[in-house]
């Protein structure tokens, strides 16, 4: 039986039957580090089939891990993610777990039920917690839905007011985060392994994540102008994991609910309100929620918005650091991005963000070498 990479690579060959010459056939440059075919994303208006916005829970100084003690309840905070919410869920989870379980309890109200409080909850599941989250919404309408899924921790805290404890933090938190994906990769629960090229050469720079975190980051190098078919100059490949939102967080929903755990759909709208729950020891995983139910005013909205076209199933591969732009490709679509918006609210999709959106990955890939086209 053809395995998936044998079945796209023979795909990418079909065209070589009907009359290509043999200066149009692939070399090298064509396939990646992988030997996967490096297939042209068909970008264009008509192949849109949705735009999204979505907001990011960003503090400049990093993302909130720790424990406080109001009233009788132990709340511990896990909330702050930024841009990166799904790649950093299990790992900040894993410290908030190991605050758990200095307490002498064993239940617990874990609210929010995105990437963070999942995890959250299958974390404590898994420790021996009786556990029920309390959720104002359920996937698919969650922030992490609206995530893009690339297993990379951006856009997480401003390097000049992060503090060395908190570097501290997100160093663990990532290298936890990153063993357990690894876990969960395959389709069951949508991650798989995926070859990016960075244009932004951002691995050049000593104090990047791709630099300091090299071993995270596989298959890492640079390639010259003739390794890759893309119209830019040296850009940087490696490997990274890349979750789909649509089958990750049903399935984890899942699997908190096969284990015994109760979710519960309520909106809070005050302190006083999660301070009468029956739980002891309260999980906050409520994003940027917590701006107002926990009185963060460091907390603030990150605008991001993303154009998806119709799925190519044979493009696997993703773009980074193209102007600002990316492209990731999703079982649901091509996904297209990116902005970043610094203190907008407003969740309504922007059409001339999308005309930005879309003209860019065009230009981008119109340019693009592939043989098979």
């Amino acid at each position: 039986m053809l395995t998936r990479r044998q079945a796209l690579k023979s795909l990418a060959t079909i065209p070589l039957i009907n009359g290509c010459t043999t200066s149009n056939l692939p070399t090298n440059r064509n396939y990646s580090p992988s030997g996967m075919p490096l297939r042209r994303v068909r970008v264009s208006r008509s192949r849109i089939i949705r735009s999204i916005a979505g907001l990011r829970p960003f503090r400049p100084s990093g993302f909130v891990v720790n424990a406080q003690r109001m009233n009788d309840k132990v709340i511990i905070h896990n909330y702050g993610h930024g841009g990166g919410g799904i790649t950093l869920s299990w790992g900040t989870s894993h410290l908030a777990m190991e605050l758990a379980n200095e307490t002498e309890f064993k239940r617990c109200a874990i609210l929010g039920c995105g990437a963070a409080g999942l995890s959250a909850a299958r974390l404590m599941q898994t420790a021996g917690w009786d556990v029920t989250i309390y959720a104002k919404d359920l996937p698919p309408n969650t922030t992490s839905n609206v995530a893009g899924g690339q297993w990379s921790p951006t856009s997480v805290f401003e390097e000049q007011v992060a503090t060395p404890k908190f570097l501290q933090q997100f160093e663990s938190a990532m290298r936890h985060a990153y063993r357990y994906y690894q876990d969960l990769v395959g389709s069951e629960y949508g991650v798989r392994w995926i070859s990016n090229y960075n244009l932004a050469n951002d691995v050049a720079n000593p104090n990047s994540l791709y630099s300091k975190y090299a071993s995270m980051y596989p298959q890492q190098r640079l390639l010259e102008p003739t390794e890759h078919p893309f119209n830019a100059g040296t850009i940087t490949h490696f490997d990274t994991m890349l979750v789909e939102p649509a089958v990750y967080l049903p399935k984890l929903m899942n699997d908190v609910q096969i284990a015994g755990g109760k979710i519960n759909v309520r909106n809070f709208h005050g302190l006083s309100e999660i301070l009468s729950l029956a739980e002891p020891v309260i999980i906050n995983c409520t994003g940027l929620g917590s701006r107002e139910l926990f009185g963060d005013k460091d907390l603030i909205p990150i605008k991001g918005q993303l154009t998806f076209l119709l799925p190519q199933e044979e493009v696997q591969y993703i773009i980074v650091g193209n102007e600002g732009l990316y492209m990731f490709p999703r079982s649901d679509g091509i996904l297209l991005g990116g902005t970043f918006e610094r203190n907008q609210w407003d969740i309504q999709p922007d059409p001339q963000i999308t005309d930005r959106l879309i003209n860019g990955h065009k230009a981008f890939f119109s340019a693009m070498q592939d043989p098979w086209s």
